[in-house]
């Protein structure tokens, strides 16, 4: 890796993430592992979580090591006490930090004042360790990766941001489709045309049904994140029309398959029943959030 911490998926090479993948499909198998006996990872989160903290927290477990979760109220992280102390107080206790916050910044501010690695367990900018275990997923269901065509529609958000990144690093193409004022940061688009790998498209769209038409994978999200609520029913009225539901899957290719890193939202970005097509495989990416994870761990506790 190019840094001791894993804050967003430039972090990787694409080499790192072929390793990544196939080290995580060895762990799905074996399960339980010393790797990580003696290891304590802290999590710290200042956004509620379902499948971040269980995953974290069974990854160490199985793999002999240790888990303690620190929430909101038990931290106040650069309010109760500023992000350089708790830094700092964290690395002579534990041996790796994973952390969910609101702003990016906090993630990077406590990254460089701590001396053990720092894991990015979503920001307002990125979320690698979704998009890692997406291109798992997306390895396991096509076994090739090369040339594929993953299509995101809905907000550019922290998930479009490091599907982008991983996407390309990973040799596959990449569609997004959004409304105009919620297109997927530039500054991204650019960093990904950098580090392309076997000159992977990128294309934007504001029109999902020309977006869909040549996809693999076929990806969406919520249209509103968390600490967006308030503008949630300005985010319906201009989402609308970039829900995926029967209509639009009927324009992509009949193997094409349906991701969602949950929650969902059912009704808005996607319609009832659809996380539970014959072609879903958002519970197969939830469970691979786990042993992309352990993987994780065990490179940076290394």
């Amino acid at each position: 890796m190019q840094s001791k911490d894993l804050l967003s998926v430039s972090d990787l090479t694409t080499e790192d993430i072929k390793q990544l993948i196939t080290h995580a499909i060895e762990l799905k198998k074996t399960k339980k592992s010393l790797l990580l006996q003696g290891k304590t990872l802290a999590l710290l989160f200042e956004k509620p979580s379902l499948r971040t903290r269980v995953s974290f927290d069974m990854a160490m477990f199985q793999m002999g090591g240790h888990a303690i979760y620190l929430s909101p109220d038990e931290v106040g992280l650069g309010k109760r006490e500023s992000v350089a102390d708790v830094a700092h107080v964290l690395e002579r206790y534990v041996d790796i930090i994973t952390a969910r916050t609101f702003s990016h910044q906090t993630l990077v501010e406590l990254a460089h004042h701590a001396s053990i690695p720092v894991i990015n367990a979503l920001s307002d900018f990125e979320h690698p360790c979704q998009a890692l275990a997406d291109i798992m997923t997306i390895y396991e269901k096509k076994h090739d990766l090369s040339g594929l065509t993953v299509t995101y529609i809905g907000d550019g958000n922290n998930v479009a941001n490091s599907l982008l990144l991983a996407a390309t690093l990973s040799g596959m193409n990449f569609n997004i489709a959004s409304p105009d004022n919620y297109t997927i940061d530039p500054k991204i688009v650019e960093q990904a045309q950098k580090i392309t790998c076997n000159n992977a498209n990128i294309r934007l769209f504001t029109d999902p049904h020309s977006a869909i038409i040549d996809a693999d994978v076929i990806y969406t999200d919520v249209w509103t994140s968390m600490g967006q609520e308030a503008e949630r029913e300005q985010r319906r009225k201009d989402f609308a029309g970039y829900q995926i539901n029967n209509e639009l899957l009927s324009q992509s290719k009949p193997d094409a398959i349906i991701m969602h890193p949950l929650p969902a939202h059912y009704g808005e970005e996607v319609a009832e029943g659809i996380l539970y097509h014959p072609n879903s495989v958002v519970f197969d990416e939830a469970e691979n959030r786990l042993h992309i994870q352990k993987a994780v761990l065990a490179l940076l506790a290394a």
